[in-house]
């Protein structure tokens, strides 16, 4: 589905030298156009380079609500991905704001992190104070996966009041996979969320809650410290993602290679980390996980009759990379969650596997795979497990390993704490 904002979309030679982007956004009074040429290499996870900008003046003798009652804060994210997002905001998006907002961008203001928690410590102390007391906010987030999901986090942490106003978040992928951006924005051109810059549509951000028994920790800094959640009222950890829950070897993939040595691999750090993981050195099949899982449908839990795992995952998205389509059923901010299931398995079979889902989510149909909407999953270790490691779980990126009689349930969750802007009907 093409994006009627892309003007065009070529090739400056090359196309390993670079390609031209050149997007054209409406002003938000309605009296002028920006138009944005841009030039990015597609060979590389790096941002696009803002070649020219230019305004032109339209025949508009009404201009509409240029929104300026929205507070504006920018969250960049120095860490996110290939650490890109400070010079992406500096040489490109701030141009283009001040082109859309000349009146009023020199009053944004623009947060720069300095640690892992420096996101959620900005929306415990000022987005949700703002948000609580009826402020309209808008926030500009360059980061990855991780920042929106700290804002989630941060915008749940406590009761809400009915002045409370949901902060409309804009997405610019500065991370490695950017899930929740490109299933968002699946079969359009990946304009890296400069188009939503102009854009005043938003819809409301689907998100699912994960409860822990008591003990389970959030393990931080390479998994060389642990950390407790926050409780519920009845003491128990609690966590809220918009993109995914798993066990078994998604979350391994995801924990054993969350280390400043993979990192440096991009997405391919992934890869590298299945590969250790699904053919052991010994020669051995890969680990055969142990618990009793149990899936919501209509009121009902539904255990599952398998009491050994390979691969346990509920999502909100399509897309847990921008080739890897995870749940094909799954539409934009659709608010469904589907569970995608397999059992022990060698280790050819696993990669055949998830090699269909690069492959347009083909891997839905294998006979191999459970697929299926669900409202919520359930995960009951029941001493199974005696290592810690087969007990870690994946919330949108974080990792929590769980007692060995513990277990973590996970349901969708009906609160609207946070929008998302959205381009050209979207959603």
């Amino acid at each position: 589905m093409a994006d009627p904002n892309v003007q065009s979309d070529k090739s400056t030679g090359d196309d390993k030298k670079g390609r031209e982007l050149t997007i054209v956004l409406p002003g938000p009074d309605g009296t002028f156009e920006a138009v944005a040429h841009l030039e990015h290499n597609e060979d590389v996870a790096q941002p696009p380079r803002l070649v020219k900008i230019s305004k032109h003046l339209l025949d508009s003798s009404t201009p509409t609500s240029d929104d300026r009652e929205r507070e504006t804060h920018i969250i960049i994210s120095t860490a996110s991905g290939h650490r890109t997002a400070s010079h992406f905001f500096k040489e490109c998006v701030d141009p283009i704001l001040a082109t859309l907002y000349p009146s009023t961008h020199e009053t944004f203001t623009i947060h720069t992190t300095q640690s892992a928690s420096s996101v959620l410590e900005l929306t415990n102390t000022v987005l949700f104070p703002k948000a609580d007391e009826g402020k309209p906010l808008r926030v500009i987030l360059l980061s990855g996966d991780g920042g929106i999901i700290d804002v989630v986090n941060g915008l749940s942490s406590r009761p809400t009041s009915t002045a409370y106003i949901p902060p409309q978040v804009i997405l610019l992928p500065l991370g490695t996979a950017n899930a929740l951006y490109h299933s968002i924005n699946v079969g359009k051109e990946n304009t890296w969320g400069l188009n939503a810059l102009a854009s005043t549509a938003s819809h409301p951000l689907p998100i699912f809650t994960a409860t822990f028994s008591p003990g389970a920790r959030l393990l931080v800094d390479e998994a060389r410290s642990a950390e407790p959640l926050a409780t519920n009222s009845l003491g128990h950890g609690v966590l809220h993602g918009a993109v995914v829950c798993s066990w078994g070897m998604h979350a391994s993939l995801v924990a054993d290679s969350d280390t400043t040595e993979y990192r440096k691999f991009g997405l391919d750090r992934f890869k590298m980390a299945a590969k250790d993981a699904l053919y052991p050195a010994d020669g051995s099949l890969p680990h055969a996980y142990k618990a009793r899982v149990s899936v919501l449908k209509n009121n009902a839990w539904l255990p599952l009759q398998e009491k050994e795992h390979l691969y346990t995952l509920a999502t909100l998205v399509s897309n847990l990379e921008q080739p890897f389509c995870i749940s094909p059923a799954s539409k934009p901010l659709d608010g469904s969650m589907h569970l995608v299931y397999f059992g022990p398995t060698s280790g050819d079979d696993a990669m055949r596997i998830m090699g269909l889902a690069y492959q347009g989510g083909k891997h839905v149909s294998d006979p191999a795979v459970r697929y299926e909407a669900i409202d919520g999953l359930r995960i009951e270790f029941q001493g199974g497990e005696t290592e810690g490691r087969w007990r870690r779980i994946c919330i949108d990126g974080k990792i929590v390993r769980v007692e060995g009689d513990g277990w973590v349930e996970v349901r969708k969750e009906e609160r609207r704490v946070v929008d998302v802007v959205v381009v050209d009907g979207t959603a």
